[in-house]
Order: C-alpha cells, then sequence, then structure tokens
C-alpha cells in the first residue's frame, strides 16, 4: 500500500464503507425505534452481505470465510462486543462480524464509559485485526535473515535451548518480559507460569510508566490506583491535570471533564509543553520538566498559609500532615518555588485558591510525574495535596491516575510483577502457600524449581534494566549468573531508555524469542548488523506470531478499576495463536503442563488445545482476594456487558434491571464490578466506584483508608480518630486489618460457618480461601476488612519519608543540581548497582549542560500508542502522523537556523544522533524541546527496512527517542526517566 501525503482522494476502502453506511440507511428505513444498538447492528448487516463480499477479497481469503458472493440470507451476521486495544479509557466496541470477517464497527453508545464515542486510534480498531502488516509464521533468523518455520520447530528448537540455559545458568538466567496488552488471564497466567519456570525475573510496561504511582499511592493509602472514575470527573469542581496531556493520550476521557466544565468545574493544566489540553483549560501554568514537587508545595504553601487546608479531615484521617507542612513552609517560600520551577508567587496562589475554593477538587497525573528518578516523590506530593484538601475518599475529588495501555491496570494487578505474585501479595513464604494450594500444587515443589529457597522471596530485575542484566559484571549482579535469553512476551523495546545499550545486550544473548502480532522494533534491532565485540556466534532469535486480543477472548481491566469482558471477535489469523496457548504449550515442552493448566478445561482452537479464559477468570476469583478481583465472575461480567444502558454515567451505578439471557439481577452493581469487588461472586459485593469514601456502607462500595502500616508510629496512632468510618460501620473508630483472631475476639467467629471456620483458622482476610472472613466483616457488620486507618503524608520506609525536589542526573541548571542533589548510589538494588550521586557530578563536573543546553521530553500523540508498532502499521492512523519530529522554539531554532519542516539532528551525552523533522512551535518554551515515543524502524538516520521480517514492516518509520535517552532510574520502583534529560539539536 502506498501512503500518499497530504491527499484529498478518497481511498477505495473509505468509499467502500461509504457505501456500506447508505446501504444501511436505505435497508433499515422500517427498524424498530426501539431497537437497542445491537440489536440493531444484527439487523443492519441483512441487507448488505453481497456488497460487502465484493469489497472485502483479501480479508475473506485469510480469514477462510465464506465465499465471495454468498448472499446475506445463507450469509452469517454477529456482533461481538470488545474493548479497544489501546489506552485505558476502556472503549466498547460493537464488532460486525460477517461470516467470520470483522467487516466494521461501531462505538458502543450504551457504554457508561464512552458513550458512543471514538479517538482516531478507536476508530481504526478493525484493522489491527485484520492488518496486513502482521507477523504471520513463525520465523528464525538466519545468516541475517528472518525465515519461515514451523510451530513445532519454534517450539522444540526454543524449549531446547531454555533448558540447556536452565542447566547451565540456573533459572534466572531467563528474563521474560510480559505484556500489559494480555488480557487479565493471560498477564496471570505468565506469572504463574514464570513461577514454575522457577525465577522472579519478570516484569511489564506498568514499569516503565506507572511503577512509582503505584508504589507512592499504595504507601499513601493503601491501593495503588486511580481512586475515583472518568465518570465521577463530571462532579469536580476543579480539576488539575499535571503530566497529562489527556486529550491526546486519553481522548475520551475527556468528554468527562469536558461535560464538568459545561457545569462550572475550573480545568488548569500544567505542564513544560502547551499541549491540546492545555488548549481547553481555564489556567495553563508552564513548569520546568521535573519540577512538580516546587509546583505542588508551592501550592500547598499558600494552602497552608492562609489556612485553607481541611483541618478536621486531617486531624480525623492523616497521619504526618503537621511534619509536612513545617517542611513546606520552611523550604518552598514563592521564591524558592520561583527558583526550581519558573512559576511565580501570583500563580500558585492562583492554583491555590481555585483548588481550595471550588471543592471537591480532583488532580489527574500521568507519566509526566512518574518517569524520573524522583517519581515516587512527586506522586506523593500530589496526594499529601489532596489530603490536605480534605479531597480523597469524595466524589468529584480523589487522584485521577490515567493509565497508558488497555490492560495495565490488569496486568499490574494480577500479572508478572518481579517483587510479588498476583494481587500484589509479597514473596514471603505465606504468599506461596496461598498461591500453591489455590494453583493444586505442592510447595515445596514450586520452591525446587527456583535457584534457592532466598532466591524465590528475592525481588527480580527490572525490566527497566534487563540491559544492565547482559551487561553488568557478574560480581556486582546479586544472581548466580548474567541474563542469557530473553522473552518479549508483547512489549515493545524502543519504550526503554539507552536504546545504544539495548542493541549491545541483544546482540550478546543467547536467545532472543519475540512473540508479538507485530514484532517489527524488536525484530529489526536483533537482526542490524551491531558492534563485532558485542556478537555471540551462538546466539538465536526466534519470532512468533500471537493473537491479538481480538482473536480471543478474555477481561481487561480500566484505568477506573473496572473490569469488562471482551468477546473472540474473529479467529487467530494466518498462523497466529493465543498467548495462553502458547504459554500452554511452552509448559508442555519444558515439563510442567500438568501443573500450569490442571485447572483449566481445554477448547479446541484450530484443532490445538487452549486453556478456557473463563477458567482462568475463576482461578483469580478463587485467591486475589486482597484486590478484590475475586467477585467478578466471568457471568457478573458478561451480564455488565450485556445491559451497558442499566448503568448510570455518572456514578456507573446500576439502574437496576435484569439480565435476559441469565436471569442476573444487576440491581445495585457499578459497572465493571471496580475491584475491590470483594468476597465471592454469591456476595454480590458491587464494586467500589470511589475508593476510601466513608459516605458510603461497605455493602455499597464505601470504604476508608487502610490498615496497612501498623497500629502506630513513634508513638502516635495510625488508627482512624472516632466517628471517621464507613456508613452503618458496627466500629465507629479506627481498627486493624482482620483475621481470625481478631473475630474470636470481637465475639464475630460464631457468625462463620462450620466450613468457613476450618478454612479461616490461622488465616487473615487475605488468605482465607472461603471468604468467609470477609462476609462476615463486611456484611453482617458493615466493617472493612483491611482495617480502617490514616493516611500517610509522610512515609517513612521510603528513601525521603517527606517527597523532596532532587534534581534529575542529567540537566541544563548545574546551578539546581547543586542545590537539590539527587540520591546516593545504591549497591544492590533490585539485584544490581544503581547510580546518582556518581553520574550527577560527573555531568557538573564534565560541564555537559554547556553541550547539551536543551532539556529534552517526550510524550504521546493521539495517533499513535506505546512503541507504536501496531499503529504505526495501521495505515489509516499512518496517513495521519507520516514523520517523527521534535518541537522546538522558535527562538531555539533561529538561533540554529532551522527553519519549520527541515531535518534536524538531536545529539546526546549517550553519543546517540537522531534525525527528524523539525517542528518550530511555541508550544515548549526556549529551555525545551519535545519528540513523541511511538516511533521505531531508522537507526541514528539509516532506515531499518532491510531488517524486518518481510510484510512485517510498519507503513511508518522513524528514529525512536529512546535510543538516545539517558541512564536514570527512581529511586523505589526502577521507572526510567525519560521526562527530564538533556541534548542538542542542529540542521541536519
Amino acid at each position: 500500500m502506498l501512503l500518499t501525503k497530504k491527499t484529498s482522494e478518497v481511498h477505495p476502502a473509505h468509499r467502500a464503507s461509504t457505501r456500506f453506511v447508505h446501504s444501511l440507511s436505505r435497508g433499515l428505513s422500517n427498524a424498530l425505534p426501539t431497537m437497542d444498538r445491537r440489536a440493531f447492528l444484527r439487523r443492519s448487516g441483512l441487507g448488505v452481505g453481497v456488497g460487502l463480499a465484493a469489497t472485502q477479497l483479501s480479508l475473506v481469503k485469510k480469514a477462510e470465510a465464506a465465499a465471495p458472493g454468498a448472499t446475506a440470507a445463507g450469509g452469517k451476521i454477529e456482533v461481538k462486543r470488545t474493548v479497544c486495544g489501546h489506552c485505558s479509557v476502556g472503549c466498547a466496541v460493537d464488532a460486525v462480524v460477517e461470516n467470520g470477517v470483522w467487516v466494521r464497527q461501531e462505538p458502543v453508545f450504551d457504554s457508561p464509559i464512552n458513550l458512543g464515542a471514538h479517538c482516531a486510534k478507536g476508530a481504526a480498531l478493525r484493522e489491527h485485526g485484520h492488518g496486513e502488516y502482521r507477523l504471520r509464521y513463525p520465523m528464525k533468523l538466519v545468516n541475517g535473515k528472518y525465515e519461515r518455520i514451523s510451530w513445532d520447530t519454534a517450539l522444540n528448537e526454543i524449549s531446547a535451548r531454555l533448558l540447556e540455559l536452565r542447566k547451565e545458568s540456573g533459572p534466572d538466567s531467563v528474563y521474560w518480559v510480559g505484556s500489559s496488552k494480555h488480557n487479565n488471564e493471560q498477564a496471570y497466567l505468565m506469572r504463574k507460569f514464570v513461577s514454575f519456570w522457577g525465577s522472579n525475573n519478570c516484569d511489564h510496561q506498568a514499569r516503565i510508566c506507572h511503577s512509582t504511582t503505584v508504589a507512592g499511592v499504595a504507601n499513601t493509602w493503601g491501593y495503588g490506583a486511580m481512586t475515583n472514575s472518568y465518570n465521577d470527573m463530571q462532579n469536580s469542581k476543579c480539576a488539575l491535570y499535571i503530566g497529562s496531556n489527556a486529550a491526546e493520550a486519553h481522548p475520551v476521557s475527556m468528554l468527562h471533564m469536558l461535560h464538568a466544565k459545561e457545569t462550572g468545574c475550573k480545568l488548569i493544566v500544567v505542564d513544560p509543553r502547551f499541549t491540546r489540553t492545555a488548549a481547553k483549560a481555564d489556567d495553563y501554568v508552564r513548569i520546568r520538566s521535573g519540577s512538580d514537587i516546587p509546583f505542588l508545595f508551592g501550592v500547598l504553601y499558600h494552602i497552608f498559609k492562609n489556612g485553607w487546608e481541611d483541618k478536621k479531615y486531617i486531624n480525623d484521617r492523616v497521619y504526618g500532615m503537621d511534619k509536612v507542612k513545617a517542611d513546606v513552609m520552611a523550604k518552598w517560600t514563592p521564591d524558592k518555588v520561583l527558583e526550581a520551577c519558573g512559576v511565580d508567587e501570583a500563580t500558585t496562589l492562583k492554583v491555590a485558591t481555585m483548588m481550595s475554593q471550588n471543592r471537591p477538587s480532583t488532580i489527574v497525573w500521568c507519566m509526566g510525574q512518574t518517569q524520573h528518578t524522583i517519581g515516587n516523590a512527586i506522586v506523593r506530593a500530589s496526594c499529601i495535596l489532596q489530603l490536605a484538601l480534605g479531597n480523597v475518599g469524595k466524589s468529584g475529588g480523589g487522584t485521577n491516575i490515567f493509565r497508558g495501555h488497555d490492560n495495565v491496570q490488569g496486568a499490574t494487578d494480577v500479572g508478572p510483577n518481579p517483587d510479588s505474585l498476583p494481587g500484589y501479595y509479597g514473596l514471603a513464604e505465606g504468599s506461596w502457600k496461598h498461591f500453591a494450594k489455590t494453583w493444586g500444587v505442592d510447595f515445596d515443589w514450586i520452591k525446587g524449581r527456583y535457584a534457592s529457597a532466598a532466591m524465590m522471596g528475592k525481588p527480580g530485575i527490572t525490566v527497566s534494566r534487563w540491559i544492565d542484566g547482559v551487561l553488568e559484571k557478574n560480581d556486582l549482579i546479586d544472581q548466580d549468573a548474567n541474563l542469557r535469553g530473553v522473552f518479549f512476551w508483547g512489549h515493545a523495546p524502543n519504550s526503554q531508555t539507552r536504546g545504544l545499550e539495548m542493541k549491545r545486550a541483544m546482540d550478546k544473548l543467547d536467545l532472543l524469542v519475540v512473540v508479538d502480532p507485530y514484532p517489527s522494533a524488536t525484530a529489526a534491532m536483533a537482526a542490524m548488523p551491531g558492534k563485532a565485540e558485542d556478537q555471540n556466534p551462538k546466539r538465536a532469535v526466534y519470532l512468533l506470531p500471537a493473537a491479538t486480543q481480538f482473536e480471543t477472548s478474555g477481561s481487561v481491566t480500566a484505568s477506573n478499576r473496572s473490569l469488562q469482558w471482551r468477546e473472540k471477535v474473529i479467529e487467530p489469523l494466518w498462523e497466529s495463536r493465543s498467548d495462553h496457548m502458547i504459554m500452554h504449550q511452552f509448559a508442555e515442552k519444558l515439563g510442567f503442563a500438568k501443573e500450569l493448566s490442571k485447572n483449566y478445561k481445554m477448547q479446541k482452537v484450530k484443532g490445538l488445545d487452549e486453556p478456557v479464559p473463563e477458567d482462568i477468570l475463576r482461578e483469580i476469583n478463587k485467591c486475589v482476594w486482597t484486590i478484590g478481583y475475586t467477585g467478578q465472575s466471568p457471568e457478573r461480567l458478561k451480564a455488565h456487558m450485556r445491559n451497558m444502558h442499566l448503568f448510570d454515567v455518572k456514578t456507573l451505578k446500576s439502574k437496576g434491571g435484569k439480565d435476559k439471557e441469565t436471569g442476573y439481577d444487576t440491581t445495585g452493581d457499578y459497572f465493571g464490578l471496580p475491584w475491590p469487588c470483594y468476597g465471592s461472586p454469591e456476595l454480590k459485593h458491587p464494586g467500589s466506584p470511589n475508593l476510601y469514601d466513608t459516605s458510603k456502607h461497605v455493602m455499597d462500595g464505601g470504604g476508608n483508608f487502610r490498615a496497612n502500616f501498623g497500629v502506630e508510629k513513634d508513638g502516635v496512632n495510625l488508627l482512624a480518630e472516632d466517628g471517621s468510618c464507613s456508613l452503618g460501620a458496627e466500629i465507629t473508630t479506627g481498627y486493624p486489618e482482620f483475621d481470625h483472631l481478631l473475630l474470636k475476639k470481637l465475639g464475630w467467629w460464631n457468625d462463620l460457618t462450620d466450613a468457613e471456620k476450618t478454612a479461616a483458622e490461622g488465616k487473615n482476610w487475605k488468605t482465607d480461601s472461603s471468604g468467609g472472613i470477609i462476609r462476615v466483616t463486611m456484611k453482617l457488620h458493615g466493617c472493612h476488612v483491611f482495617g480502617n486507618a490514616k493516611a500517610r503524608a509522610v512515609v517513612w520506609n521510603f528513601p525521603d519519608a517527606i517527597p523532596q525536589h532532587r534534581e534529575p542526573l542529567y540537566g541544563n541548571r548545574a546551578d539546581l543540581q547543586a542545590k537539590y542533589p539527587t540520591h546516593d548510589d545504591k549497591k544492590a538494588f533490585w539485584r544490581m548497582p544503581t547510580l546518582y550521586k556518581t553520574i550527577q557530578q560527573k555531568n557538573i563536573a564534565d560541564k555537559v549542560h554547556e553541550k547539551f543546553p536543551l532539556v529534552m521530553t517526550s510524550g504521546r500523540l493521539v495517533e499513535y500508542e506505546g512503541g507504536g508498532e501496531e499503529t504505526r502499521s495501521n495505515p489509516w492512523l499512518a496517513e495521519l502522523q507520516q514523520e517523527m519530529f521534535i518541537e522546538i522554539n522558535p527562538k531555539v531554532a533561529a538561533e540554529k537556523g532551522i527553519r519549520n519542516g527541515e531535518r534536524a539532528w538531536v545529539s546526546t551525552p549517550t553519543g546517540a544522533r537522531l534525525n527528524v523533522q523539525a517542528m518550530v512551535t511555541e508550544r515548549v518554551g526556549p529551555d525545551t524541546v519535545f519528540m513523541p515515543f511511538h516511533f521505531s524502524g531508522r537507526w541514528q538516520g539509516a532506515d531499518m527496512l532491510a531488517y524486518y521480517p518481510n510484510g512485517a514492516a510498519p507503513v511508518v518509520r522513524g528514529e525512536a527517542i529512546n535510543t538516545a535517552t539517558t541512564y536514570g532510574y527512581d529511586s523505589v520502583t526502577m521507572m526510567q526517566e525519560t521526562k527530564t534529560t538533556v541534548c542538542n539539536v542542529e540542521r541536519a
């Protein structure tokens, strides 16, 4: 397909689509006015079969559907309800399938989340199911070229190499990069798979997008997730977007904010760049990249100075705010704020006034806050501001944290994290025994799969640092061997920093396996010749074609914690296989398939065994008590998907009504049963729309802050004060989390059945497999099983108990780096050394800021998503954005002699040089440049087309910004630093 730049010509496929719409309108002139959208779509297909068959010949062929010319009467029209595979908003889509071919789509107008809306990516969704640029067959790199092989050959050769590496170097010598594109069932199965392999060396995209959010938020008040919902933002009176460009990154979420603005909500956008979201704001504030804490605490300074904080709320529900106040008032006076972030006193006072006088107010953030060496501290500063205003646990308030991928929330909750088991259960022996019981395997058998009992309890390497797992000196790594094998299972390498070093690491591996519908960036990097000294002559590289999420079924969790069930739209195309089928097949070859899949029925897909996704979800329901993934049975989720029209678009609560197919009554449920949805499905907990909301009963989704940090600190009570409890609770003061002892002490033990007593004896609510402790505590006594405590404004187990501003390792302000230095180096942190002061001080001494005077930051575009492999392979989206570019302020452009549209070289301290198109714009200030992070396929000026598998190169290729990004990691989570580094720009 040829891409036409700036064309006004209508593509043939567009004309076919237009004819289809006109045919629809003619054929449905007698449609019943009471027909719902889904029935409408089913009937709409009956009059258009012949015309479509003639325009979709290539699709019919590869999908093995009915022959062209099949009549509507003989054809089969189905409407499959799925969820968009891009950002985390969770937009529902109805896919019209004719004779096995996905022929068109409609946004679901009944969806309370997307309200019948699509963004550009969602509107082009069908192409990802029937895309022409996917990997079609298993392939192997032979003499620098990819050659087609069979699935049997691939599975046999890869498994043999895995067993060889395991024997020679132990199970930790292989690294498993999972995916936030996996559904919940696949993400969970991946963590189980890697556990049975015998390692914690696994991770996924959340590490490099919101791990600092999860850590910072969870350590403040209990759970590491968005507190409210997109819908609830319609109840906000003021919204502060800081580090979020929702109009491009989460476009449909803006519907809810625009509705809020119609009723008077004030919108403030804080960002180093004037974004499309800023264009909708009442006030835009430009800050220096990475200076979020000075700004947030500058706002908090005025709140404290004027006595605008919610004193009763703080007294009853917050620990340590007095210490924060003292720190803020001493350190963040207006002059210090101006110096550190560039925002004057009048502006911070105005923001403080708007937030204080328009409550409830909410904060929205994304990767603009998280991707820093102090990301955990920036996140907590936002939490502290909301606690000071009393906005958490309030409708219209909260911290609304928009996640990046369609299931990054779910994959974080139940998937392949290196430091936890599904549900954030730690790696302690008790957690392992809890899961061993659910999985039906012996605990000692799992322990025997690990290199040692110590390694079983030790967090693995993070995906942000797998490069160093290969390249670092072995005696500095806290495991037996360096990494020798890596699986990229649905993850784009160009989304990670330090691209030059990643290329070296790829070349040194013994085994590289890519499992993906679109493996292009990894495949091309692996095939491209590297430095001679890095080459491993024994290296084997394989590409395995994974099915898309439209070729299987399963659940996916949106940012607001609502789960939705995707129906299977089409059968896997070409030779692609679902991710969970591939996991099962590898387990067969590696000798633990019986243990992995013993609780699941098998279904036949193209004659091959595939675990039934519903059974995997039921297993999740039996064990992930901690975060309430236990109430969302497949049956309840499917009933919600069929009855979206029953749910209120602001509260998400069902207005009442039964599912016609099963008779299930949705009354009282919140859409998607947002976690925590406690207890067994039979308990019918409705889900929790807004976390920590004491105005509701716990059996109506209410709650309070989690008692997860003890009962006192330094003699100060950590439990909530009297009267600060959820509605209807029998215990009206603070209390610790529930276990068998507390139940007995309160006299509630006999409320359990005899079977529940047996299961609960010696257990707490998180490991009680019967759910009895939850049932008794919540349903019978109205108390929250995780206790009732104060949120922590001071987090004593983090490097900075009170968030402190620290300058990045690479900056253009040496004066501020000296004044606000980074952390000390860490020796053994996530299994390897991590450098901070060593790098920052060397950069100051070398005057790096003089050679690279511009701050380089990155972000999203509305047209593309993530690493961009899927979306840049979509012709309709590729048409919209054909060039990787850099935004440069006119002042800088004039100094460099660069005109708009010309080519420019971007260089960084890593030695990388990127060739990109210049966009001269005042969207960025004179000290900052911006580049999107969705591109790959060009490498320091050269096109990599020759290194792609035949037919699997994306339509649009460009330089990856992360080829040039620098070293730097968050001090708690190993989040990579991508939002604040330095560069220079020259005319090409």
